[in-house]
């Protein structure tokens, strides 16, 4: 590569290198003012000397020399599976989106071979993270203005497609327990946060069934909510161990297998999973009318990717552990990944 760096009066009527960032901290404004290959013009010197430019960069790349946009744009190419898009180039750098809602799916090893050659820049997001349409997954850049054309061909070479496990659409029945919340002595505070879970899950809601603590009631409400098409049949309450607990006994009868009862996560360790037919029934602990993230969040999310019959629970326990954070905002929130 041959690099000169020439005052800015006297690369008018030059094409420009690479791309000219611009950062205006008042207005909050970071990118390209001028891009790459822009022919430099009389008008833009003023623009040039705001921006804190006094010399710019003429290249010349050898035949065996990528530039930075083109080794981008070939890396984002290898990588963009089913279910991402290509931004980019700008800057040098590419960024994988999400064209739907869903989990990512890549290999972390292929994303560690690339790194450990130190003129690519890969950064993305942590594997099985969940995402909507427009989301960033990835983004990478090579590090110096251009790259040897057998460095790159070793990253496309490393590289392993992401891909989006989209969510499948499920309708979503709940069914509260307790006596108190039957006689309306308390409000049932659940619903409106289940209903902005399936929300933001592509789900919808299919019914709501109040009964007390009976577990023949109970049994009656779960086989009403699939009566009616429920793919998944949410109980809440009277899951732990006191005398009027008869959640689990319930679900236990009105299922045809019970796939697991407790989970190694906080909050929600009292977490309940059966099937009856191709049906889902959650038993979920009195936590998720108070807490925002818990153990159900993960289950949901597995169901909704079509994983249940992945689920392996003994893994929760690692990143189980709630940091109770109240301003996490779906699908950005680090608590609501499925272990790998």
């Amino acid at each position: 590569m041959d690099l000169r760096s020439i005052p800015v009066e006297e690369a008018l009527g030059h094409a420009l290198a690479h791309d000219l960032t611009k950062i205006d901290t008042e207005k909050g404004i970071k990118g390209a003012r001028f891009r790459r290959g822009h022919i430099l013009q009389p008008e833009d010197l003023p623009v040039l000397r705001e921006m804190g430019r006094r010399n710019l960069s003429i290249i010349a790349l050898e035949p065996d020399e990528v530039h930075e946009d083109e080794a981008a744009l070939s890396l984002a190419k290898a990588l963009a599976g089913e279910g991402f898009e290509i931004s980019g180039p700008e800057e040098g750098r590419c960024r994988l989106v999400s064209t739907g809602r869903g989990i990512v799916n890549f290999d972390p090893e292929a994303v560690r071979r690339i790194n450990r050659d130190r003129e690519w820049s890969f950064a993305c997001t942590h594997i099985n993270s969940v995402v909507g349409p427009g989301s960033v997954v990835a983004a990478f850049r090579i590090l110096p203005l251009c790259l040897k054309r057998d460095s790159l061909e070793r990253a496309v070479e490393e590289a392993s497609p992401f891909s989006l496990i989209p969510f499948i659409h499920r309708r979503v029945g709940l069914v509260s327990t307790g006596q108190e919340i039957l006689e309306g002595l308390v409000k049932d505070s659940f619903r409106e946060k289940l209903e902005r879970k399936l929300w933001e899950l592509g789900g919808s809601f299919s019914g709501h069934e109040i009964c007390g603590d009976r577990p023949a009631d109970i049994v009656n409400a779960i086989d009403e909510l699939l009566g009616m098409g429920s793919d998944i049949v949410v109980c809440t309450g009277g899951m732990s161990i006191d005398a009027d607990d008869r959640t689990p006994q319930a679900i236990e009868t009105a299922s045809d297998e019970v796939l697991f009862r407790g989970v190694p996560m906080i909050p929600g360790s009292n977490l309940m999973l059966a099937m009856k037919g191709l049906s889902w029934i959650i038993g979920a602990p009195a936590c998720v009318a108070h807490d925002e993230r818990t153990a159900l969040d993960r289950l949901l999310i597995a169901l909704f990717a079509g994983l249940g019959g992945e689920i392996n629970v003994s893994l929760w326990g690692e990143g189980g552990l709630c940091r109770r954070c109240r301003t996490c905002i779906f699908p950005e929130c680090e608590f609501a990944r499925i272990p790998s």
